[in-house]
């Protein structure tokens, strides 16, 4: 049973998801929140495996409780699935940044939704690379990533050289191929970069490349998808 908190701050809209996914086979809804504030409290007391979170709402926004939720869990985090009105958009490329672990439009279809919530609770990633550098080429150049560069002094040359490659959008067995190694070997690679990072997601891993310079935007490889850690 996958057990999964509905955050928006729209009554009738979170009442919507709600009732969806307590319909679904394998998924149970353990609470709700109308805002930020409110899913940190609620996330901190059920525990949820996965949040599904707005991004724009009051008192304190989805990215902002994205980042304290994960601060604040005890042991693995939840998987944050993010909803939005717009794919191009700010608000998902800060929740990306903050570990979040994809995002969906809120007008998905019903059983998108569902199988997103199961993808993610799996520990996949639900967005293709295209789309996590279509959101990071809009925003690199932003003053604000500037004065918080990832620090990467922790990583050993191989590690960066992964962690340059997934930035770039290769799969694990494109990047053993380039690499002359296995994919058993990249995997372990791109698991312990992510440890040293304190990254919870392979798009958050594919941001932190372009922000620490080892990716600039449109000098990137295009395989069509990115594998998972």
């Amino acid at each position: 049973m996958t057990d999964v908190l509905v955050v928006d701050d729209q009554v009738l809209i979170r009442a919507g998801l709600a009732a969806l996914v307590a319909a679904a086979d394998g998924l149970r809804v353990v609470g709700e929140a109308g805002n930020g504030e409110e899913a940190v409290s609620v996330a901190a007391a059920a525990r949820p495996d996965v949040v599904l979170m707005d991004v724009r709402m009051p008192v304190l926004d989805g990215v902002a409780a994205t980042r304290r939720i994960r601060a604040a869990a005890r042991g693995q985090s939840p998987r944050v699935l993010v909803l939005t009105t717009f794919d191009l958009d700010e608000y998902v490329y800060s929740a990306l940044r903050a570990g979040a672990s994809g995002f969906l439009l809120k007008d998905t279809p019903p059983e998108r939704l569902i199988s997103g919530i199961r993808v993610v609770a799996a520990g996949d990633v639900l967005v293709g690379p295209t789309v996590v550098r279509r959101l990071v080429e809009a925003y690199a150049t932003r003053a604000e990533i500037g004065s918080e560069l990832p620090d990467l002094s922790a990583l050993t040359a191989r590690e960066v050289d992964v962690l340059r490659l997934v930035g770039r959008g290769l799969t694990n067995d494109d990047i053993a191929a380039r690499l002359v190694v296995s994919t058993a070997t990249v995997k372990t690679h791109l698991n312990r970069t992510m440890t040293k990072l304190d990254l919870c997601s392979r798009a958050q891993a594919v941001v932190v490349a372009y922000e620490a310079g080892l990716v600039t935007p449109a000098r990137y490889a295009t395989a069509p998808s990115a594998g998972d850690v």
